[in-house]
């Protein structure tokens, strides 16, 4: 199975699911630990995308800056 690329829309409705809230709310420059993102969930995202995208993401790496922005270059983001 080829792995399809994550874009930066998928990337933001995946973390809206996970926290329960509408991709549109999720902005792309905010600590998402205040939207309720928690090592718990985080380490589901992750697990998720390594399923779903072939994506290997240091757990740290992205706890040390939980902003879709910042995830972005690491999650190898297009479009």
């Amino acid at each position: 199975m080829t792995a399809v690329a994550l874009t930066l829309e998928q990337l933001r409705a995946d973390v809206a699911d996970i926290l329960g809230e509408e991709p549109e709310e999720i902005p792309v420059d905010e600590n998402l630990v205040d939207y309720g993102l928690d090592s718990v969930r985080l380490m589901s995202l992750a697990a998720a995308w390594r399923r779903d995208h072939g994506i290997e993401v240091a757990f740290a790496d992205l706890a040390e800056k939980p902003a879709l922005e910042a995830w972005a270059p690491l999650l190898g983001v297009t479009g």
